[in-house]
């Protein structure tokens, strides 16, 4: 089983930046998955979910900035980030969970990705 994030990077404030995440080694089609993001010192938190069948779920923080969605013929889960700010500066993690789920409880995951670094600065 794996989880294969990328796209991270530094960008300006006011930026986009868009994450992949593949998986292999599972069903992805039974799956729902989110973003969490974790900056230093802090603990990590979820940024938004989407089930399987594509209903997208978003912390407050950034609803009408970040998209997520999924390519099930690709296996691959995608969060598109616009208008960046510098309190989005983390490592983001992609994570899977069975079934048609929503959670931004990190122990109800079962599988993780090694986390992709965003840095928002000018």
């Amino acid at each position: 089983v794996q989880l294969q994030a990328s796209g991270g990077g530094l960008v300006q404030p006011g930026g986009s930046l868009r994450l992949s995440c593949v998986a292999s080694g599972f069903d992805f089609d039974d799956y729902s998955f989110a973003w969490f993001r974790q900056a230093p010192g802090k603990e990590r938190t979820g940024v938004s979910c989407i089930n399987a069948h594509e209903t997208p779920y978003y912390r407050d923080s950034v609803e009408g900035r970040f998209t997520i969605s999924r390519d099930d013929a690709k296996n691959t889960v995608y969060l598109q980030m616009n208008d960046l700010k510098p309190e989005d500066t983390a490592v983001y993690y992609c994570a899977a969970i069975y079934g048609l789920r929503y959670s931004f409880t990190v122990n109800d995951y079962d599988y993780w990705g090694q986390g992709t670094l965003v840095t928002v600065s000018s």
